[in-house]
């Protein structure tokens, strides 16, 4: 793996949540492959293909009055012209008009399969897993098909069910 290899996947990993709160949602293209699979557990949902993910990622965080997302802890496998990441996540949401409090925030990870395209890494397939929160709940509110799951799971209770594709990249199990 060399050290420039790791550092486009990283870019494209902070890119995410640069666009997100930026709501600059056409740097999703920089981010992901045009038929990317996302599947959110604390959105409850899941996308296949990069136009459906933006405008319901748009129509979910649009609806919000502000929101700050944290990457952190990121780990790159690269293989060739395919690569797993692993990053941490931390997201704040702020609903001023919620009932019961305006922010919730959670923390929780990514776990991405990368491949090299000819703009650069992107990610295929995101799986996003919530480990904890705090806050109100009703800021995170169901809306269209985000049903947010607040049941909060340890890491290595995601490890033991074998649920972390970069777990098993890095290990060969």
């Amino acid at each position: 793996m060399s050290n420039d290899d790791k550092a486009a996947i990283i870019e494209a990993l902070n890119m995410y949540a640069f666009a997100l709160d930026t709501r600059q949602w056409d740097l999703f293209d920089r981010v992901f492959t045009t038929d990317v699979e996302a599947v959110f557990g604390p959105a409850g949902a899941a996308w296949v293909g990069l136009e459906e993910f933006k405008t319901s990622f748009a129509g979910f965080h649009d609806s919000l009055d502000s929101h700050v997302h944290t990457m952190m802890g990121q780990l790159v496998n690269v293989d060739g012209d395919t690569a797993n990441a692993f990053s941490y996540g931390t997201w704040i949401l702020v609903r001023e008009a919620a009932e019961g409090g305006p922010t919730w925030t959670g923390t929780g990870y990514y776990d991405d399969e990368l491949v090299r395209t000819e703009d650069g890494w992107r990610i295929k397939r995101r799986v996003c897993r919530l480990l904890s929160w705090t806050g109100n709940p009703s800021v995170p509110e169901p809306q269209r098909e985000h049903q947010p799951d607040m049941n909060a799971v340890g890491l290595h209770q995601f490890a033991k069910k074998g649920d972390i594709t970069f777990l098993k990249a890095i290990t060969k199990k």
